[in-house]
């Protein structure tokens, strides 16, 4: 019932771009903060993005800022990921997460959250 699906990730190539959604079902976005979480192969789960519970404040992963944008649309029940300038080593597995409780700089440092999604794969060829 409780569910957050990612949709939107693929093949592309570097310099290209996504965008990454990840709509909620069962409850509502305007209760909770959201971010998204990457993870490669043999590598570490790691925070890219959060957002507040009203979108007020962001989180970005040094190795993401300036490329990547976080946004929400709580009337959608909606989060996306505007990725720009993709790099190989942006290649992981992306899940969107909520939590109620943890801000949004504590989610995304402490990879910690009460509710995810599946993941949507992203590939970055060079």
């Amino acid at each position: 019932q409780v569910q957050l699906v990612e949709s939107g990730g693929g093949l592309v190539q570097a310099g290209g771009s996504l965008r990454l959604s990840c709509a909620a079902s069962g409850f509502s976005l305007d209760y909770v903060h959201i971010g998204w979480f990457r993870q490669a192969p043999g590598k570490e789960r790691e925070g890219v993005s959060c957002i507040s519970k009203f979108g007020g404040t962001t989180y970005y992963a040094d190795s993401v800022k300036g490329r990547f944008t976080i946004s929400r649309d709580n009337a959608k029940n909606t989060v996306y990921l505007q990725m720009n300038s993709l790099k190989p080593d942006d290649t992981a597995v992306y899940y969107c997460a909520a939590d109620a409780v943890r801000n949004a700089q504590n989610m995304c440092t402490m990879i910690r959250a009460r509710y995810w999604g599946q993941g949507t794969q992203v590939t970055v060829s060079s």
